[in-house]
């Protein structure tokens, strides 16, 4: 018998071969690889990191050079969801295989939170966050913009507060949808054409709760650095929400809730006028003990007898002190009843402006997905629209359209 021939290898050339096996599959020259993090170890003198990328059932021995290392945006520890890319080859000192880790993502949720967390640290650096910057709210405006859902209970909380506190604001509604693909474009959108408004007092900006993704829009870096530019001051008012959203942290106040907001922006008018009140029967007090200290002083002076032949001179002055009291009280009551006729006339304005007083009067409001709609052609058949009556809402679906002929 004839015994087989064999090459006869090294170690070191059969390391070498199957490297070489590795390194040569287009396969394994760029691919990505999911997993978590354990055994992380940063080489303090090289700088390169060691870790070990597992899942449920398998792990291969991860190497990634300080050059990459220092290019990742955020720290990698044991526990971490990651997508590392890469490629595979041998170390073969060890004979042992390896993926060599260029860049690593972390996935899911982390991923959003990373970058969030990145973006909030990169408006801060700028200044964005400030309190120097921050502006103080108006005691009294007279016109309030809203930017919210139209058909949103957040918006009809903010009427309901303002209308009660201070009828004599104007609200001026900005409608738009706040969750979803259009939320961030139709925001940018309206206050663009706001910013536009020299009337405009006040800016209030959110909606009502919901989860992190439904408030992902308030964290666009587009919209917080639109809303740094406002030309009047602002309120955030992204309700619900455990954690600052970014359109929270420029704004120059932020609120828990559209509710809130509503009581930041104005004032309570009634109380407000309880206190005038009370200080004006103050002044009143204060205008009577002066007058009455000055008659008993002036009547001293005019019974002694060294002063008796300005006994005449005296009384005039009397007189013409009693006169300028009177005329004092005349123009401080005057004062109040002015004020009260132009709160009585601008209640009255703002009345025939409310979108609920026209509701009242047998209209609607037709939204659909958070858009108020005025046009057919804004709709498809078989599209769902909610209809906002005075009572109520009404939740239908579309069976035919017709556009006015005129």
């Amino acid at each position: 018998m004839h015994s087989p021939s064999f090459t006869v290898l090294s170690v070191k050339q059969l390391n070498f071969y199957v490297k070489s096996l590795l390194e040569g599959d287009p396969r394994l020259s760029l691919c990505a690889v999911a997993g978590e993090i354990s055994n992380y170890k940063c080489h303090y003198a090289s700088g390169h990191c060691y870790f070990t990328l597992k899942d449920a059932s398998a792990s291969v021995k991860c190497v990634m050079f300080k050059s990459s290392a220092a290019k990742c945006p955020f720290p990698l520890h044991d526990g971490m969801q990651v997508i590392c890319c890469g490629r595979v080859s041998l170390y073969d000192k060890d004979g042992t295989y390896q993926f060599y880790v260029e860049t690593a993502e972390p996935t899911g949720q982390g991923n959003q939170a990373l970058l969030l967390a990145q973006l909030k640290e990169k408006l801060q650096k700028e200044g964005l966050f400030d309190e120097g910057r921050k502006r103080p709210l108006p005691l009294f405006p007279r016109r309030i913009a809203v930017v919210t859902s139209g058909g949103g209970a957040a918006l009809q909380d903010i009427l309901k507060i303002i209308g009660r506190r201070c009828p004599v604001c104007e609200i001026v509604l900005g409608s738009v949808s706040v969750q979803g693909n259009r939320s961030v474009p139709e925001m940018l959108s309206m206050l663009t054409e706001l910013y536009e408004d020299s009337t405009i007092d006040t800016l209030i900006i959110g909606r009502g709760g919901g989860s992190s993704e439904d408030l992902a829009a308030f964290n666009d870096e587009r919209l917080a650095r639109l809303v740094a530019k406002a030309p009047f001051p602002v309120i955030s008012a992204v309700g619900h929400q455990t954690d600052l959203s970014v359109c929270d942290l420029v704004a120059d106040r932020r609120a828990a809730t559209p509710s809130e907001a509503a009581e930041l922006a104005v004032p309570d008018l009634a109380e407000w006028m309880a206190k005038q009140q009370q200080l004006l029967h103050r002044i009143r007090l204060a205008v009577v003990r002066k007058v009455e200290h000055a008659t008993l002083q002036l009547r001293a002076i005019k019974g002694r007898s060294a002063f008796a032949g300005a006994s005449v001179m005296l009384h005039n002055r009397m007189m013409l002190l009693d006169h300028l009291t009177d005329r004092a009280m005349r123009a401080v009551n005057q004062s109040v009843q002015r004020r009260a006729d132009e709160l009585s006339l601008m209640a009255t304005r703002l009345e025939s402006l409310n979108p609920l007083s026209v509701l009242a009067r047998g209209f609607a409001c037709v939204t659909a997905d958070g858009r108020v709609v005025t046009n057919p052609d804004e709709v498809a058949i078989g599209s769902a629209v909610q209809i906002r009556l005075s009572g109520g809402r009404l939740d239908c679906r579309v069976e035919r359209k017709e556009k006015n002929e005129f």
